[in-house]
């Protein structure tokens, strides 16, 4: 990428400063055309740089011809699954200074038409699969239009097909590129704004850290609305001229076949804890083929240490890293198997473009190795919240991001997410951190999975509630765990009630969605 007018001075202040770029694809198919870009499973089907920058430029020259007239910052949104035209719709969007809202599939009818009305797109574009969300949202706002990605003469592949390439308009680096969604485990989802300058700083960031190179294949099957899937694994690929190999969903048997494949070659793969659990357990799980992999990067929730033991074993490491949606990849762990043995846990060090402090309550700094809250800052955190000024006020202080999650650092530097801030609850007059106690609980074995909350108690103020999947080989009962857990934690920190369930309620990231068990309890409780 060229960079120009770089001021050092300004960026290690935590300023802004002049970036001209072009997009990643744009700059590849100049230096590597040829090269493969894009693979997508199961067909197979793949597009070299140059042929996917040309699917961009008559993508771009479709939206700008239709909609110039609404002027810079007009909102596209995309509806499917996993696919080459979500990225294309990207791309475009990027070079016609247009918005890309990537909607998540998993929503009901009800929550797309929230984020559709909080954006107000021109244009969905959808998979044939989720038509009747399509329509409905089309229902809903008045003017919207709305056309499927392939099927009908009408489609995008019909329109591209007959539309000329257009040139790139040079645009605001620090004009929005990207709304993300959160994923609304908080509260109602929220329009996480992302600039040019901010994706390109966060594929900068996860380059480094998972050291992404030309000769990289990376296999992504988590969702593109998504931040792990959409930025730190596509654009991060395409900037640095390695092949992205796309698959729509996360099928185990699928994602085994194409990890074994030595034609495709994969060295990165993504998965969050849940995923990597279910690949070790399928029948063509391979050790010696997965320990080709670089690493598997992983992220979304508190890695089990069994697991990352299990794996190491078989010569694989599972890397744990720390992210979100306002910032892209803020801390991972080095690819070093022995720091990874010797720090469960652990998120590891800051990535080399984010600066870190860890803050009590009052916003000073904490003395080393007490828990805090994580403030971030650097070019890849987002200028805030789409159209919500006082919740962007409420997380920008002095420039500094505040986010929401509990940390300690030892003495080598390295992280620890202690939890959410909210999801902190207090007993007996001390803190718990429910991420601390549910490692404690994962390391039994037999626990596929646990979520802790917090709830009332008449005593305490408030104790834990675990809810545990156990495996399917195991049948232990909440004694035993109890028992498993006097030896790891301080009484305050166990849990007094363990449900055990089928499953734990998840977002696309893979983080327990802790309302849903905090209503489950009152159910429970009531009942």
């Amino acid at each position: 990428m060229h960079v120009t007018e770089v001021d050092m001075a300004g960026f290690a202040a935590g300023n802004s400063f002049t970036l001209v770029a072009e997009d990643p694809v744009g700059y590849r198919a100049k230096v590597s055309p040829d090269k493969v870009a894009t693979r997508l499973l199961p067909e197979g089907t793949t597009l070299t740089y140059a042929a996917l920058d040309d699917r961009i430029a008559r993508c771009a020259a479709f939206l700008h011809e239709k909609f110039e007239a609404r002027g810079e910052g007009f909102r596209v949104a995309g509806l499917g699954r996993n696919s080459v035209d979500l990225l294309v719709l990207a791309f475009a969007c990027q070079r016609i200074r247009a918005v890309f809202v990537p909607l998540n599939w998993r929503l009901g009818v009800a929550e797309l038409t929230g984020i559709v009305e909080d954006c107000t797109p021109e244009l969905v574009v959808y998979e044939q699969e989720f038509q009747a969300a399509a329509e409905a949202l089309k229902g809903a706002q008045a003017g919207l239009e709305i056309i499927p990605y392939a099927g009908s003469a009408d489609s995008l592949d019909a329109i591209l097909a007959q539309t000329a390439p257009m040139k790139r308009l040079r645009g605001d680096a620090d004009k929005p590129a990207i709304l993300l969604y959160t994923s609304g485990t908080t509260g109602a989802p929220k329009g996480v704004i992302l600039t040019r300058r901010n994706l390109f700083y966060s594929a900068v960031n996860f380059s480094f850290v998972g050291e992404v190179v030309p000769g990289s294949v990376t296999f992504c099957d988590l969702p593109f609305f998504h931040t792990i899937g959409l930025v730190a694994i596509a654009r991060t690929t395409l900037m640095m001229g390695g092949t992205l190999v796309i698959s729509d969903r996360f099928l185990p048997e699928r994602t085994i076949s194409c990890l074994n494949d030595d034609e495709i070659g994969v060295t990165h793969y993504f998965a969050v804890p849940q995923m990597a659990s279910i690949l070790r357990d399928q029948p063509a799980y391979s050790p010696e083929r997965m320990a080709r992999l670089k690493a598997i990067f992983i992220g979304g929730a508190p890695l089990p240490p069994p697991l990352v033991d299990a794996y190491l074993k078989d010569g694989v490491a599972l890397v744990n890293g720390y992210g979100m949606s306002e910032a892209g990849t803020v801390m991972h762990m080095p690819l070093n198997e022995t720091e990874i043995a010797r720090r469960h846990g652990s998120v590891g060090f800051p990535a080399p473009l984010i600066e870190v402090k860890i803050c009590d309550e009052a916003g000073s700094d904490c003395e080393a190795g007490a828990v805090g809250e994580l403030w971030i800052r650097g070019p890849s955190v987002s200028p805030g919240y789409w159209q919500k000024p006082d919740q962007t006020a409420a997380a920008f202080v002095d420039g500094w991001f505040r986010t929401g999650d509990m940390v300690r650092c030892d003495e080598d530097g390295f992280h620890v997410i202690a939890d959410r801030l909210k999801d902190m609850y207090i007993s007996g007059g001390e803190n718990v951190y429910p991420a601390e106690v549910e490692a404690a609980m994962g390391s039994y074995p037999g626990v596929g999975e646990v979520a802790v909350i917090g709830v009332a108690d008449d005593k305490w103020g408030e104790v834990g509630a675990a809810f545990i999947v156990r495996r399917p080989d195991a049948s232990f009962d909440a004694e035993a765990i109890k028992t498993h857990c006097r030896d790891r934690l301080a009484a305050y920190k166990r849990p007094t009630h363990v449900i055990f369930v089928d499953t734990i309620p998840r977002n696309a990231g893979g983080k327990p969605l802790k309302q849903v068990l905090r209503a489950e309890w009152k159910t429970r409780s009531a009942a």
